[in-house]
């Protein structure tokens, strides 16, 4: 965690063009050290790519990134990761025909820096396996431990993907639309899950989310993207009163996904 009040996140002046197109334009975004915030848009709104220069998987072509004060704007993937930054994607990330522990195991070994080999037989009590059954109780999942992670349901695998990104230990967490593909019995739980993590463990998230009542009860605050810029940043009631963010959801997209 940060201290002095040193901001866990940090966007100065974002910016960001492909092909001479402007993607994102002056994107300037504080999160606090422990906080929570959503960031919804319509779709085209730049908020996947917002997330992606987070990450490192692209790089602004204007302003600047920090994470816990270190200038991490240049910063490659890996390094990222080692500094305390997690990434959950859209799509699933999981090994479907390992067992859902052996997938959090392989995690929480590649943060120790151990071998990702998937031939390498883990004693039960090694280091990796004992985090990755800490961080499946976290999630609820201590149950399903010895099931194949591919015949989860949608709900419980991304609950394994965010085991995976608790076995590495992160101080910020990016959560890109964690609800996607999941049935709508399974949203409670999920939602219960990362609100649980959020209080107990303290660590910060940012969350892409298109179901308006999961972010509304989730977030603190609430970042509105619109044609790659940032329309507001406020409480969720605050944000949902605001005309404009309310004719931005009635009108037509962005440029970026």
């Amino acid at each position: 965690m940060t201290t002095n009040g040193t901001p866990a996140l940090a966007i100065r002046d974002v910016g960001m063009q492909i092909g001479g197109a402007r993607i994102l334009e002056n994107i300037d975004l504080e999160v606090a050290a422990g906080e929570m915030v959503g960031v919804i848009g319509p779709n085209g709104a730049g908020k996947t790519t917002l997330f992606n220069l987070v990450s490192g998987l692209l790089r602004p072509t204007e302003g600047s990134i920090s994470m816990n004060g270190v200038d991490i704007t240049r910063m490659p993937v890996d390094r990222r990761a080692r500094s305390g930054l997690g990434r959950t994607f859209q799509t699933s990330s999981l090994f479907p025909g390992l067992s859902v522990l052996e997938n959090v195991r392989l995690a929480a070994q590649a943060k120790r820096g151990g071998s990702l080999s998937l031939f390498r037989f883990p004693r039960s009590a090694d280091a990796a396996t004992t985090t990755a059954r800490g961080c499946l109780e976290q999630v609820g999942l201590q149950d399903r431990a010895g099931a194949a992670a591919g015949g989860l349901s949608h709900g419980d695998k991304r609950k394994v993907e965010i085991a995976m990104i608790l076995a590495t230990d992160p101080e910020l967490i990016l959560l890109d639309e964690p609800m996607a593909g999941v049935g709508s019995g399974d949203v409670p739980g999920l939602v219960e899950t990362i609100r649980r993590i959020h209080l107990e463990s303290g660590r910060t998230i940012m969350m892409v989310e298109h179901h308006m009542d999961v972010v509304l009860g989730l977030a603190e605050r609430v970042a509105v993207m619109h044609h790659g810029t940032l329309l507001a940043v406020d409480e969720p009631e605050t944000i949902m009163a605001d005309p404009e963010v309310q004719a931005a959801y009635l009108g037509t997209t962005g440029k970026a996904a």
